[in-house]
């Protein structure tokens, strides 16, 4: 046989947790052919490619992204590809893109995703799940990208903004809906149980939109209804959910929000072991930084979402609506919400992306400052702001502890994500959360050690997902692969300066073609759609 592609004098980390080992990997036909302890065999290939001892390990897999309509603008997803991701999860947080009953519908949940997923200059020509993935697969995208239903999709398409609780009637169509999105390949349903509409959902609702995943085995994955204050009662219901409807549970994002909580990492590992020792198949992801990143609608309370996003933009700007807005933020009037900006201070509160040139020296700003420079109060620079952008603003906050990071990144059951948002002047794990972790907390502090990091960036988010074909180096697997040095890989990307491609990543496959190429994107586009 000739192979397509050999790599030889490898290090091979086949993902799994096992010990690394010299060899060689051939791939044909886009997928993995052989695995050989020899480094240099004898075998035919069109191409052989030695890497002179850097690891060779599965593609990175993301299971937080926001790529969803970035990839219609950016098809390559650059700065994914080049940290080493071959695959990505979207539909996060509840927001999928999908499904939507119609066009009007459609401009309408454009806007309140403005701020998570930026505007394209596109049309949204799909309804349903299968139709959008249609669409990705039309337009086409280097790495390959799977999304799960989201929670505030379905009941926006069903109910609207409305905070109340669903009649039955409109819980079955919501159940029908979910139904439908698996049928067409979503890989799960997710919620964001601390930004509208989701959280106008109490637990029964949920619980009955998360009991359809039962079926299909795939998983619940959920920001929880708070990472502050109520976080413990937060993920009791979480995982009262996933035992309650006997579906595997997937924490988004685990971290702990603000000082109150911060040192507490020990205590929410503890949680993990009883939700797994309870029978709940329980998992969880993490980014690696200190900083959170939304939309900055998410600071507003949660009674100014409720009638759309037009009804939002009027509040913004009434002078009636406006003061009720400054009390309940000013004076935490409202019980159960979060309150983030007040909360975690607003000089912590940093504007990433606006969509205007108008505001564009807002970029990299805190809200504190934004305030004194309007001269007024920074709940009031948040409404004037977000109503000069119609929604459109993303926001980093600075509201976690490095000690928990590494303390939950060690965690067995966590792997590593992005979460990251497009535009502007980007939190850096847009461009570097990957690397980060090999160079930063692998290499030089010993959070983990090298095969235990890519095991958290492969094989654990497959497993979690459900991706029989992805994550390890073995035969009969899709040939997404990495190469890199693990002496010289390390992210660059700053909050200062956060648009900068990691080091040390210098091959990456996806399907067995190169879509990055000795540090440089090649152009090709071999990523596919993916339905569970």
């Amino acid at each position: 046989m000739t192979f397509d592609l050999l790599l030889t004098n490898a290090r091979i980390v086949d993902g799994t947790g096992a010990p690394w080992f010299r060899g060689a990997v051939g791939v044909a036909d886009g997928r993995i052919d052989t695995v050989s302890r020899q480094p240099n065999p004898d075998l035919a290939a069109e191409e052989c490619l030695d890497v002179d001892g850097d690891v060779v390990c599965p593609g990175f897999i993301d299971t937080h992204s926001h790529s969803d309509l970035q990839l219609f603008e950016d098809p390559l997803l650059e700065p994914k590809l080049r940290q080493g991701i071959t695959t990505e999860i979207l539909g996060q947080d509840g927001f999928s893109v999908a499904p939507i009953p119609d066009k009007e519908a459609a401009a309408q949940w454009a806007d309140k995703l403005s701020g998570l997923d930026g505007r394209v200059d596109r049309e949204w020509t799909w309804g349903g799940v299968g139709d959008y993935l249609d669409a990705a697969e039309e337009s086409g995208v280097a790495p390959n990208v799977g999304t799960l239903v989201g929670h505030g999709a379905v009941r926006f398409a069903v109910m609207g903004m409305d905070d109340r609780a669903p009649t039955d009637d409109e819980l079955d169509e919501m159940v029908d809906v979910v139904s439908e999105s698996l049928e067409a390949g979503a890989f799960g349903f997710s919620t964001a149980l601390v930004i509208t509409p989701c959280s106008y959902a109490n637990t029964a609702e949920i619980r009955s939109l998360a009991s359809q995943l039962k079926p299909y085995g795939r998983p619940f994955v959920a920001h929880i209804r708070s990472e502050r204050g109520d976080i413990w009662e937060a993920l009791d219901e979480f995982v009262d959910i996933g035992a309650d409807a006997d579906v595997p549970v997937h924490l988004s994002h685990a971290k702990l929000g603000g000082p109150p909580q911060h040192g507490k990492a020990d205590r929410m590992r503890q949680l993990f072991d009883a939700a797994r020792e309870r029978g709940v198949d329980f998992t969880a992801d993490q980014y690696p930084y200190t900083a959170s990143s939304t939309l900055l609608s998410y600071v507003l309370p949660p009674w100014v979402h409720a009638g759309g996003t037009e009804q939002t933009l009027e509040y913004l700007r009434d002078e009636e609506a406006r003061k009720r807005i400054q009390r309940d933020v000013e004076e935490f009037r409202i019980d159960g919400w979060d309150n983030p900006g007040a909360y975690s201070g607003w000089e912590n509160v940093v504007v990433t992306n606006v969509q205007s040139e108008a505001n564009a020296d807002c970029e990299g700003e805190n809200i504190a400052a934004i305030a004194r420079e309007r001269d007024t109060e920074p709940i009031l620079a948040v409404c004037d702001l977000l109503a000069e952008e119609e929604l459109g603003v993303s926001i980093l906050n600075h509201f976690i502890d490095e000690d928990d990071v590494q303390k939950i990144l060690a965690d067995p059951r966590v792997n590593v994500i992005t979460d990251g948002l497009f535009g502007g002047k980007p939190h850096p794990r847009v461009y570097g959360a990957f690397p980060k972790v090999l160079g930063t907390y692998a290499r030089d502090e010993n959070v983990l050690n090298l095969v235990e990091a890519i095991r958290k960036m492969t094989s654990q988010p497959a497993r979690a997902m459900g991706l029989q074909r992805k994550g390890i180096v073995r035969p009969g697997m899709d040939a997404d692969l990495v190469v890199f040095d693990p002496e010289a890989v390390e992210s660059p990307a700053t909050y200062e300066r956060p648009k900068q491609h990691p080091k040390g990543i210098y091959h990456v496959l996806v399907n067995g073609e190169f879509a990055v190429r000795d540090g440089e994107t090649t152009g090709a586009m071999p990523g596919e759609v993916l339905r569970a």
